[in-house]
């Protein structure tokens, strides 16, 4: 791994933990707040690719896990993995690696500038919703005994604003892709 990777995790880690900085919205039926890393979740598989943005978003939670209060609402610790929110936190790694995988399939320079956005559009709502929910939902539904479809359900409030993610990751995403030709290859 290159100096240049180890800047670009740590810079994609540090906005993810900036993201958390937003206070969250809790919505009172449901234990998981709307927040705003998990739009620094799908930047980074985006624009890093998959290898990258996986290990930028490990970083945050390795940060977290020491006890940094990194994560949305000031949360930090080794109590953040005995949460309702363990299985959403638990899989940013898998909906940034998806996200970027899909990226690095769907989306070629040489293609026209709405192509590419619907490329990242595609595989930020693949890897930043629906493998993040799998992973959230799964594990709200086991730890919280609610059971899958009350947790699925109470999930469904959160797609709106996920899809507003997609958007402006898939336009940040075209963005550097057109405007920073030197940053690497996301692969």
């Amino acid at each position: 791994m290159k100096t240049r990777d180890l800047v670009l995790i740590s810079l994609f880690s540090a906005i993810i933990i900036a993201l958390g900085l937003l206070p969250p919205i809790t919505l009172g039926f449901i234990p998981v707040p709307i927040t705003a890393q998990s739009l620094g979740v799908m930047l980074a598989g985006v624009v890093l690719g998959a290898k990258r943005g996986a290990l930028a978003v490990l970083l945050t939670i390795l940060i977290a896990a020491i006890g940094l209060p990194v994560l949305s609402g000031g949360r930090g610790g080794l109590s953040i993995f005995t949460t309702p929110t363990t299985g959403f936190l638990i899989g940013w790694i898998a909906a940034a690696f998806v996200t970027g995988t899909l990226s690095e399939h769907l989306v070629k320079a040489s293609q026209p500038a709405l192509t590419q956005g619907l490329g990242f559009f595609l595989a930020s709502v693949a890897g930043g919703v629906i493998v993040l929910y799998a992973f959230g939902i799964t594990y709200l539904a086991v730890a919280t005994g609610i059971g899958f479809s009350k947790a699925f359900l109470g999930s469904m409030a959160f797609i709106p604003g996920d899809l507003i993610k997609a958007v402006v990751a898939a336009l940040a995403g075209r963005a550097v892709m057109a405007g920073y030709p030197l940053l690497p290859q996301r692969a």
